[in-house]
């Protein structure tokens, strides 16, 4: 008999103990504890904390990335820092080279190398009440500028959902987790969680709320899942190297799609079809997301490259998606309501 969902605590452990694939169409949870979170890489040779099968949803929890040494100093009280993170701060030795508590990998049966894995953020609801914004010497887009660390703890209102940034100054909320991703290529070796690259990882793209559908390039067996940095909301840009950082609790759903081969990551929203561009040159990310745009138009939606690349001029929006992570982002949006008729 399958394990009920309140016993999947310890089924996390169990599966990934034994090896184990899980029945397709189940609704599993994976929680952060110092035995299954990556902090701060991506790698293929990571070992798997759940093993799941295409079709599968997962409750996953993320947390707050930072010490709770800092979130004290910065005024938030001693009984709010969450229990799980003090945990992993104090256990987990194997870190970095980035800074990100990672929650997984997360191994999907069938996944191969040149697979896409699609991966359907079903919901997205906050886990602690506040966030934090944070700027560091030498950090963010103005490095220079504020040569001095600060960080403040700001309330959020669940309810009204909104942030309460100051008096008189309110943030509509608008969560997503900053990186989702899976495991680079095996060369690339233990890659660190801060530049987002062909495997996704910190896309830090604040269009990527519930709703949405991330498509990831698979480069290595079962994909190895992992999602962290979890955000109440950002400008994009995230310019002070933070965003309204927090803990999240996402669904997701995971299908390995053979029908797919992408070179770089790709999303939908709700209401856009989105194309990415990350390099370490901002006009080299702003050249690789037009061609994504028009590859998709001319592989999807079967228009001529000419016709693409018009309709991309007149009809789509560049976003820059971030600045401040070694690679930069720069994504592309095309809204799916100029096709008229479509059904997605």
């Amino acid at each position: 008999m399958r394990p009920t969902p309140l016993s999947l605590g310890v089924l996390v452990f169990a599966s990934s103990l034994c090896g184990q694939s899980l029945s397709a169409q189940a609704t599993l949870t994976l929680k952060p504890t110092p035995t299954t979170v990556a902090w701060g890489y991506y790698d293929a040779k990571a070992a798997p904390v759940l093993r799941v099968t295409s079709g599968d949803t997962v409750e996953i929890q993320t947390l707050i990335t930072n010490s709770p040494k800092r979130l004290e100093d910065a005024g938030l009280p001693l009984d709010q820092v969450e229990q799980s993170l003090r945990d992993i701060t104090d256990q987990v030795k194997d870190k970095g080279p980035g800074g990100h508590i990672l929650t997984g990998p997360i191994y999907i049966e069938g996944a191969e190398i040149g697979d896409v894995l699609e991966v359907k953020i079903l919901t997205i609801r906050l886990a602690i009440p506040y966030a934090y914004n944070g700027f560091g010497p030498g950090r963010g887009y103005l490095p220079d500028d504020y040569p001095y660390s600060k960080m403040k703890i700001i309330p959020l209102d669940e309810k009204r959902m909104v942030a309460k940034f100051a008096p008189g100054i309110e943030i509509p909320l608008h969560p997503f987790f900053g990186s989702m991703g899976d495991a680079p290529p095996e060369s690339a070796g233990r890659f660190n969680s801060a530049p987002p690259w062909i495997m996704a990882g910190n896309l830090d793209n604040k269009d990527l709320v519930a709703g949405s559908t991330l498509y990831i390039p698979v480069h290595a067996p079962g994909a190895l899942f992992e999602v962290g940095d979890g955000h109440a909301g950002q400008g994009d840009g995230e310019v002070d190297i933070t965003a309204l950082e927090t803990s999240l609790i996402g669904t997701f759903q995971f299908i390995v799609r053979k029908d797919l081969h992408l070179k770089w990551p790709r999303a939908e929203t709700p209401t856009h079809y989105v194309t990415m561009g990350l390099n370490d040159d901002l006009n080299a990310c702003a050249t690789l997301a037009v061609r994504e745009m028009i590859d998709f138009l001319v592989t999807e939606k079967h228009l001529s490259s000419e016709d693409a690349y018009m309709l991309a001029r007149v009809a789509a929006d560049l976003h820059i998606t971030e600045l401040v992570d070694g690679n930069k982002g720069v994504h592309m949006m095309l809204p799916k309501s100029i096709f008229v008729g479509a059904t997605k």
